[in-house]
């Protein structure tokens, strides 16, 4: 029990060291070097943590990350440069708890360590990431915050239970594991824009009219589900959508047709796979957005029921998105003008 005990301790350090490495040290070398904790004679490695050289230095990067991980996309740029250095800082935690056996173990805790590191870094970059679509600091301060309660309370539970600590950990990072195709489709997706923000100049010019051809890869799939042989009045190109059956897709298109134009069509690859969703506007609002990063077109139930989809373009195309939310309130505005249409088409 002792030797999984030990287990515990290290690869849940380990873990906490992937969301505040500094944080984990200094906390910890505190503890030991004002003897807040009695060390067991298992864990008499951890003593060096109590240094004051190693308090000291931790100490003072922890300030500097207290500090950035308030700032948007600063944050983010921190935990770029800590993508390596949080993983290292982690297995050593681990091999310093378990001590030195044969190169085998030393390599095995070394793995195990910087891979606990590494997943909750991961979790913890993303989060962030995704956080700074918005330019408001509140959403990085409370994540801040959160992250600090966190590495506080997972020491406290790692010193008092640390086989409970480690069942949680274990669980969070499952959930992580299960989440992670979607979050890091949505990582995606925010850094595509934030590029295309710094790199692509503004289209201020209003589009005369909006374009009706699919990009070449996104054609075959329209054509393959397209079986009434509808027509295309406009295709637009997005980064990606939300909405019911549709999460993340990245790079799709809307596309309208002429035969029904109360109704869109979204086309996309879904886990590499041709994905066409058509989507009916009847009684819905739709509005163009404008965030930090995206142009956002939102397409919502008038009554409040019904599901809600949400389309990101690149800030560039503003004008383009515009230009499509009032081409879709116009032919909601006047529906039997399109019946007519759509009948004498058919006849």
């Amino acid at each position: 029990m002792d030797r999984f005990n030990l287990v515990s301790v290290a690869l849940g350090l380990a873990c906490l060291a992937g969301i505040d490495l500094y944080l984990t040290v200094f906390v910890t070398g505190l503890a030991i070097h004002f003897d807040w904790i009695t060390l067991s004679p298992s864990y008499q490695s951890l003593e060096i943590l109590g240094q004051p050289w190693i308090i000291a230095i931790a100490g003072v990067m922890y300030a500097l990350e207290f500090f950035a991980d308030k700032v948007p996309w600063l944050d983010s740029a921190w935990d770029t440069v800590h993508t390596i250095i949080r993983p290292i800082g982690g297995a050593l935690l681990a091999l310093q708890v378990l001590g030195h056996h044969s190169p085998i173990v030393d390599v095995l805790v070394i793995l195990l360590g910087g891979s606990a590191s590494l997943v909750t870094h991961t979790a913890k970059a993303s989060t962030r990431l995704v956080a700074n679509s918005s330019p408001e600091p509140a959403s990085n301060i409370g994540l801040s915050v959160i992250e600090d309660v966190a590495v506080f309370g997972g020491l406290a539970l790692i010193h008092y239970n640390p086989v409970l600590a480690l069942a949680i950990f274990i669980f969070a990072i499952a959930a992580f594991l299960y989440f992670a195709p979607k979050i890091f489709r949505s990582m995606k997706a925010k850094i595509w824009l934030a590029l295309n923000k710094l790199n692509a100049a503004p289209d201020v010019h209003r589009a005369a009219a909006l374009p009706i051809a699919l990009p070449s890869r996104l054609a075959p799939i329209f054509a393959k589900q397209n079986l009434l042989g509808e027509t295309i009045a406009w295709a637009v190109p997005c980064v990606s959508g939300r909405g019911r059956r549709i999460s993340a897709n990245l790079f799709g298109a809307l596309v309208a047709t002429n035969e029904e134009p109360q109704k869109i069509v979204f086309v996309a690859r879904k886990n590499w796979k041709p994905f066409c969703q058509t989507i009916d506007l009847e009684s819905s609002t739709i509005a163009r957005e404008p965030q930090f990063l995206s142009e956002n077109l939102v397409i919502v139930p008038s009554g409040g029921r019904g599901p809600k989809y949400s389309f990101l373009f690149t800030r560039s195309r503003g004008p383009l998105v515009e230009l499509v939310a009032e081409d879709l309130r116009h032919k909601l505005s006047t529906p039997a003008a399109h019946t007519l249409v759509r009948e004498t088409i058919h006849a």
